[in-house]
């Protein structure tokens, strides 16, 4: 996957400033950056969600934006936003979901894993940010995704949660899936990282595999030293 001198304006505002970046294949890329960063803007192009106003986005040696629906469930997505229906229960909304799949997962395998089971009762309105977190993660490993996309996936999450879902993460990537998570915490960038990009003001501050992109100093005051106002 590639993003190759990306632009994106708003108004006044420049999201994307010439931003590129790679995910090598079979690892974990983990994407650093601050609020403003332009982190959900490249992912939206990476997704076919937007558009750049120039530049080229390539998922799976394809132009996302203009992709198709094989295309598409070839790649497994989880925002932040979620995007799930509040009237409807969490085991049914995967099956529903899974039926969009020629060879989907087993959903209550999946829903067992990541304790979606534990809530299965309850209507989506009525979960928790965790709970939430949890069936979003499920509903987007449902179609076995070649490259899996994951917008802070551990967010809202207690400990025991956080490391159910960087192991379910690792496993992703052993199995030969392409992973690109966003996220704010150092801790999960340490731990999932194959691949590190820090981004800022909508720019590539730094790319990398983790040794590379720190020098031996830590990730905490290498994202500081690259982030901080003015640095970009």
């Amino acid at each position: 996957m590639t993003l190759s001198d990306l632009h994106r304006t708003f108004g006044q505002v420049a999201a994307l400033d010439g931003l590129t970046w790679s995910a090598p294949v079979g690892r974990i890329t983990a994407v650093l950056g601050p609020n403003g960063a332009g982190k959900t803007t490249a992912i939206e192009c990476a997704v076919g969600l937007g558009r750049p106003d120039r530049g080229t986005v390539r998922v799976l040696d394809t132009d996302p934006w203009q992709a198709g629906a094989e295309h598409r469930a070839r790649v497994g997505v989880m925002l932040q936003a979620g995007g799930l229906p509040n009237g409807t229960r969490p085991l049914r909304l995967l099956r529903h979901l899974s039926r969009l799949y020629a060879d989907p997962v087993d959903v209550d395998a999946v829903a067992r894993r990541l304790g979606v089971t534990d809530f299965a009762s309850t209507t989506v309105r009525r979960l928790s940010g965790g709970q939430k977190q949890r069936l979003a993660l499920a509903a987007s490993l449902l179609g076995r995704p070649e490259v899996l996309f994951l917008d802070e996936p551990a967010a809202g999450l207690d400990p025991h949660g956080r490391l159910d879902v960087w192991d379910l993460v690792a496993e992703q990537r052993d199995a030969g899936t392409t992973v690109v998570v966003t996220t704010h915490s150092f801790e999960e960038a340490e731990r999932l990282a194959d691949h590190l990009v820090i981004m800022n003001a909508g720019r590539t501050v730094a790319e990398g595999t983790p040794d590379s992109v720190t020098g031996g100093r830590s990730l905490e005051d290498v994202y500081f030293s690259l982030t901080r106002k003015g640095a970009a």
